[in-house]
């Protein structure tokens, strides 16, 4: 009886371990060492199962594989690729690593199609995907990460994860910078770049080639100068980031809280785009897009200008360059001073609610007070302007500008203070003002052209009234937006494609379409049966294309093909209001913060078009499903076809 109970359980023994045996072998692996590899149809997966390394096609080419890196719930989520630039071209590729510690990637001949760099040999060396996303290179013998041999994180493609850095080492000179896909399905490099510019103050860049397409701004001890919403971003508990700036090295960093995981691209157009979602979500959410409108194109209002709401003024003192160019909306002249300044009879001029103009031609003292920064600009003739580097506890550090102040904006929320130095003589009310006497001439003058203002609008209120219907009414040659060809519009939506139909509205489907240079668009196609004529089309086109406000839809462009009647939008990937406030699921995104921000927001449209635009209007139709939400769940309010416009003698005046 001991003997066969002895033997029974030997066999249980020998069970248990084959069964372990078979379960280790069938699960994914994290890691290989030399002597294994990773072919075409095997993968890699990080031990929390949140990545997958493996082979992956073109969407548009079959045959062309690539070795990279995905998240594992969402495998078309591609975020780094090891041989952008040289696809392997059949189904036969092998990854290895080598006793030297060395990544290669082989075709089917054995030739090396990629391989890494490494900086020093190891001996047991171990290739390991972790739970961040970072496809490492490590001494066996080394449990810790801080003498890896290599790192997929050093070489970033077009995605920053988490952990990852934006910047630059001035040790080895590596730079961490993302570059954009060469095409919507093809992960060659393309033409745009994200970067942390190391010169003068560091500050973040896009660019298009060797030109800035876009500017973030320098690092103000919160956000970077130009992208205000950040602050809200973290202040939501969706995000939270970090700025280092040292002798060894500069990078920004960004970190999702734990209930969320997050994402930082730069697309083939040259947006930066930030996703989250939740992990437990289907689907990804942009809370974060830049460049955001018309003021955000690197110096579109040239030197010693500020861009607000699509439109360029001086700095005070300052006239344009070009004033017949400048009078047509050509901007990119700036602006020069009125008067010669004269280093020893200067003063400084305050300004209130800035972006920070670009910052590589500055210099920076983090050590020093406001007016000590004041003091050593004031002492040097070729110090332009000085501000707070440092925006925190009140204001601590020192930024001195050296050249042309060129790509400021103006943010009334979430914008910085800049000194400008100024020529006494060209500070007219600005100093002056201060004295009584003259603010009561001011006062008696502008009073007075009120008047007179308001008796001669009521004597030509005909007259313009017909004038301006006129301009509102007009054809599609007075519509002064891009008039797309019907040719464009089928291909951009793949022909009306049911798959692209984003809902149906009052007047017509309405469809997602991408344009050749991967532009996102919103197509909104009038039915025939709409009862919207042509009269009333061209009320909207012109109501839409007069109007210009962060709250409010943009309209890019129309096509009137034959009898056919299109408005092209841009695209605003969280759909509508009410496909988040009425899903039990959905709503939970919704926090009360982000709701009053939502709420703020569409107070603020309505406030536009009740109150500041120059045509008064009445939506008539605003509703949750004609809120639309952008990639910051900034609401925008949509679909003007029932609107109306009120006219005043205000209205009038401020045309003449």
């Amino acid at each position: 009886m001991e003997r066969k109970s002895t033997e029974g359980f030997g066999r249980c023994f020998l069970l248990a371990c084959m069964l372990v045996f078979v379960l280790a072998a069938s699960a994914a692996t994290d890691n290989i060492t030399p002597g294994r590899s990773i072919r075409d149809g095997e993968a890699l997966v990080s031990s929390d199962e949140t990545f997958e390394l493996g082979f992956f096609s073109s969407p548009v080419n079959s045959t062309t594989r690539y070795l990279g890196i995905w998240y594992k719930v969402s495998p078309e989520t591609v975020v780094w690729i090891a041989n952008r630039e040289a696809p392997l071209l059949d189904h036969f590729g092998v990854l290895n690593v080598t006793k030297e510690g060395s990544i290669i990637l082989q075709d089917k001949k054995t030739d090396i199609i990629w391989s890494s760099n490494r900086t020093r040999t190891a001996e047991n060396p171990v290739l390991q995907l972790l739970d961040s996303g970072n496809l490492i290179v490590k001494d066996g013998n080394d449990s810790g990460l801080a003498n890896l041999l290599w790192q997929s994180f050093d070489y970033p493609c077009d995605t920053l994860l988490p952990g990852m850095k934006l910047g630059k080492s001035f040790i080895t000179g590596t730079n961490w910078s993302l570059s954009s896909w060469k095409g919507l399905n093809d992960p060659a490099p393309g033409r745009f770049s994200a970067l942390i510019d190391p010169e003068g103050f560091p500050q973040l860049v896009v660019r298009n080639g060797s030109a800035i397409f876009y500017r973030g701004g320098s690092w103000n001890g919160e956000r970077f100068t130009g992208t205000p919403d950040l602050k809200q971003v973290e202040s939501s508990n969706l995000f939270k980031f970090t700025f280092e700036l040292n002798k060894n090295e500069v990078y920004y960093r960004g970190e999702p809280y734990p209930s969320f995981i997050s994402r930082l691209v730069v697309n083939q157009s040259g947006f930066l785009r930030r996703l989250v979602r939740t992990k437990q979500s289907q689907s990804w959410i942009e809370i974060y897009f830049a460049p955001r409108d018309e003021c955000d194109r690197y110096a579109v209002c040239g030197p010693y200008a500020s861009c607000n709401t699509n439109n360029c003024a001086c700095l005070d003192g300052f006239e344009p360059k070009y004033p017949a160019e400048w009078d047509h909306s050509k901007w990119s002249g700036g602006c020069v001073r009125k008067t010669e300044l004269a280093c020893q009879n200067s003063v400084f001029t305050k300004y209130n609610g800035l972006k920070l103009p670009d910052t590589s031609n500055s210099s920076f003292d983090a050590s020093m007070s406001l007016k000590e920064c004041q003091e050593k600009c004031s002492k040097n003739c070729s110090c332009i302007a000085y501000a707070n580097s440092d925006i925190r506890n009140g204001g601590s550090g020192c930024l001195l500008w050296f050249g042309d102040l060129i790509d400021m904006r103006i943010y009334p929320d979430g914008g910085q203070d800049l000194y400008v130095r100024m020529a006494n003589s060209t500070l007219g009310y600005l100093v002056a003002s201060k004295n009584s006497s003259k603010k009561k001439r001011v006062a008696i003058i502008v009073i007075a052209v009120i008047l007179v203002g308001l008796i001669l609008g009521g004597l030509i209120v005909h007259l313009r009234w017909k004038k301006l219907r006129k301009q509102v009414e007009g054809g599609k040659d007075d519509m002064e937006l891009p008039v797309f060809d019907l040719s464009t519009i089928v291909k951009a939506t793949d022909n009306f494609s049911d798959d692209n139909k984003l809902g149906q509205g009052g007047f017509g489907p309405v469809y997602k379409g991408t344009l050749p240079e991967g532009q996102e668009i919103a197509v909104k196609r009038l039915s025939k049966s709409s009862g919207q004529g042509l009269e009333e089309f061209k009320n909207e086109v012109g109501l839409i294309a007069k109007l210009q406000h962060r709250n409010l839809v943009r309209l890019l462009g129309c096509s009137i093909p034959g009898d056919e009647k299109m408005l092209i939008y841009e695209y605003l990937p969280n759909k509508s209001l009410d496909y988040f406030i009425f899903d039990q699921t959905k709503s939970e995104l919704l926090d009360w913060r982000r709701r009053m921000h939502i709420i703020d927001g569409i107070a603020r449209g309505l406030l536009y078009l009740h109150q500041d635009s120059r045509l008064r209007i009445i939506h008539r139709d605003l509703k949750a499903s004609n809120v639309l939400l952008d990639s910051d769940m900034c609401p925008k309010i949509s679909d003007f076809g029932m609107a109306r416009t009120i006219w005043v003698v205000i209205c009038l005046l401020s045309t003449l």
